[in-house]
Parts: structure tokens; sequence; C-alpha cells
């Protein structure tokens, strides 16, 4: 590494038991000339995965490994982390740096570390890879057992695993099929299927033990700006918005989004194959609190994601925002619409951002939902919220719904099952 240059930096995510320190012990197997620097994670209070990849690779933990524990290396040992790697920069010379993340961590906050802090000087983001286990995710957004959740922190707290597999995929880069032995064809093209959905544009690969190509987990994938699948239908869409017309809309009319110039004449792969498809359901009314509760609290199993903005009745100065993964659905309070604060606020807002949807009576109040799925009755789930809209300023009750700026409040949550935890440093996740 010449002076004044960056050095890359790949963060390794995915789920407690998907393969990531198998795919590690094989990079650095097969890393050739490379020299690689490796810090791991964990969230013991003994770091087995930095012991298990030193034990693999010859490396003592100290050197060739550095480990922090007892926490999540993008949440609370975020200052740990940053010292971490500049140290690591200043200490030693190596061509390229990896990260392999907590299973319980999401890739894209870690990554960011990388560009916003004084690590920047150092450092540059090469990749975001996300280790999917085939098994575990087909069975979380099939037929198998979605209620299974993971620790999370070390207060006893957990979390929907839904949540996170979605949140790992939606900020990859490269994402990693493993095991694929434990799906059959169909049950793996309907996951790749799903994944490419979530994350359109990432390279998928698959394998059976993490026996990815060296040059292509090293190599320069990453895109800041490239769009998770909800963002991509959103901006891709071209409908109108047919709720101007008498404040309501027709729901027959909804917008079906895609990646791309889609609509069903010109029917994806993934729609043709498998069902997956996106929408967009646009309306400039405000929904019932508990009508809307009720319905994107209890989406059907053919929804694998959604997530937008909420008008809500009773609460019409609050932007609410909306996220569902598989089985466990949220809203926050997002702050207020611009169309709420004072008038020379909204004229300032609207001149800094041209692109904002705006209208002449509501300004940017709207609900703007995306849903991402396999062979989703859209017309069904269109008509079910259309059944909620009021009219604006009608009387309503907020109820429940948060409004404090980034308080939120679970709509759908799976069942806890405590037992069903996988341990960390068990040997799922550096068996396979």
């Amino acid at each position: 590494m010449n002076a004044g240059e960056t050095i890359p930096v790949t963060v390794l995510g995915g789920s407690l038991g998907a393969g990531k320190t198998t795919l590690l012990n094989h990079l650095l197997t097969h890393a050739g000339d490379r020299d690689i620097a490796v810090l791991v994670n964990d969230m013991g209070s003994v770091n087995v995965d930095a012991e298990l990849v030193a034990e693999e690779s010859d490396l003592a933990v100290g050197d060739g490994v550095t480990e922090l524990s007892n926490g999540c290396i993008c949440c609370e040992l975020q200052d740990d982390l940053e010292t971490a790697v500049v140290r690591l920069a200043r200490e030693r010379s190596f061509d390229h740096l990896v990260v392999e993340a907590s299973g319980v961590s999401e890739p894209g906050p870690v990554a960011r570390l990388f560009v916003t802090s004084r690590a920047a000087a150092r450092y540059g983001v090469a990749g975001l890879a996300t280790v999917v286990d085939a098994r575990l995710f087909a069975d979380t957004f099939g037929d198998g057992d979605p209620d299974r959740t993971v620790a999370e922190e070390g207060d006893g707290s957990v979390r929907p695993l839904s949540d996170l597999l979605v949140e790992q995929v939606e900020s990859a880069d490269l994402v990693v099929l493993n095991k694929r032995d434990l799906v059959s064809d169909a049950e793996l093209a309907a996951v790749r299927d799903a994944v490419e959905a979530l994350r359109p544009g990432a390279t998928v690969v698959e394998t059976t033990r993490g026996d990815v190509d060296a040059d292509l987990l090293l190599s320069d994938l990453h895109d800041p700006d490239a769009p998770v699948g909800w963002r991509a239908a959103l901006e891709n869409d071209t409908g109108g918005d047919e709720s101007d017309r008498d404040g309501h809309g027709d729901h027959s009319d909804h917008d079906h989004g895609g990646y791309g110039d889609h609509d069903h004449d010109d029917t994806t792969h993934a729609e043709a194959t498998y069902g997956v498809t996106s929408f967009v359901y646009r309306r400039r009314a405000p929904l019932d609190p508990d009508g809307a509760a009720a319905v994107l609290g209890n989406l059907p199993e053919s929804v694998v994601r959604a997530k937008g903005s909420l008008w809500v009745a009773g609460a019409e100065n609050v932007h609410f925002t909306y996220s569902q993964a598989g089985p466990s659905a949220y809203v926050a309070a997002a702050g207020p619409w611009v169309a709420s604060r004072p008038e020379f606020e909204q004229d300032t807002y609207r001149r800094n951002h041209p692109e904002l949807d705006w209208h002449d009576d509501h300004g940017d109040r709207r609900t703007e939902l995306v849903f991402i799925g396999r062979e989703i009755d859209e017309d069904a789930l269109a008509a079910a919220l259309d059944a909620h809209l009021l009219d604006p300023g009608a009387s309503a009750d907020a109820g429940d719904f948060p409004t404090d700026p980034g308080e939120e409040v679970a709509l759908a949550e799976p069942t806890r099952e405590r037992e069903s935890v996988p341990t960390t440093g068990a040997a799922s996740e550096g068996g396979r």
C-alpha cells in the first residue's frame, strides 16, 4: 500500500448462523498474495468468531485479527470500531480490511463509519457483502417458521428476525446465498428472486459452504446511490396520482411499480416464475388510524416488504413512516409535514427541494406505500386501505399512533420465542 492511498474495506454481514465465519476463513485461505487485515465483532464476552478465524488462518488475535466484544459495532461500540481501524492503519501495513459484523448488525451503518468519521482519511468502502442462510430465508418468508427472533443488545431484548434479514439484504452490494444444499431448486429460485426484488442490481452468488471467489468478494462493488427495492419502485413508478380527481381516488387505478418501465404486458422473470411484484399505493386523503392499523398490522403473507409514508387523521400535522418486513410492522413519527410549518418555512423548503411532490390544497401530505411480495392481490389490498380513507380535516382520534419525532409503535410483531434464538458462537455460525 503506497503512502496516501486509501485502504479498501469490505463489510461482511449476515444473520447468526448464516456462515460468515466460514466464508471469511475461505477468503483468508484463498487470498493469494493479498495482505488482509480482519476485524471480527461478536456479541458475547468472549469473541468466539475471532478465535475461530485466528485458528483457521494461523493469525493471532490482536495481530492479524482485531476483536471488539460485548456489543454491536454499528451502534454502542462505534467509537471503539473507529479507534480500532485507525490504529490498525497506523500500526500495520495491509492491502484490504474485512470487517465481519455481528449477526445482529446491519452492514450499512458500519460502512458509513468509513465515510463520515476520521477513518475516512485512511479507508474507502469497496463493498457490503451479506451472507444469507437460504434455508432460513425461505422459512422466514415462505411456509416455514416466521416467528423466530434474534437476540439484540445485552439487555435481554429481542428483534424480529424478518426485520434484520430484509435490512441486511437491502444494504448489500453482494448477496451470498449460502447453504444452497439445504433448499430445493424451486425454493432457491424463489429466495433469489425475493432478494433481487429487495435489492435490485446487487450481485447475487450461490454457495454451499461459503466458497465465494476472493476476487469477487474483495472487488469494488459499492454503489452508495443504488436504491433498495422499495425506493426503486417509487423512483421508477410513472403512474399519475389518481387521488387528485376526487380526494380519495379509485383503487382500481393504483400504480404497479417496477424496477424499470414495468407493466403487466412486460412481465419480469421474477413475476412470471414466482409472482414477485411490487406496486405503489398513493392517496391524497388521510387514513382512519384504527382502520389503517388493522390493515397494515395484518398484511397478507404474500407481502414480503412494505415501506412508505402515512397521512393519518387525528394527527394531520405528523408525517408518519411505515415499515414492514414479513410478520413485523412498525409506524414511526418522522416529524411534521412541510405543509404544517409556517408559510415562510414552506417556501424556503420548497425552493431548496424542487422535486417535492406538492398539492395545492394538501401540500406534501399523502399516503404513499410500496408493497413487494409474491402474488399479491393488489386490488384487494388497495380496496382494504381505501375503505378507511377519510376526508381531509375529518375528526378522528389518532389513538396509539405516536406523535413525538422518533417515537414508534409496533402494529405487528412475531411471537418472541426466546428458546428459538441461536446463540452467538454456536457451531451453526462457523460450521457452514
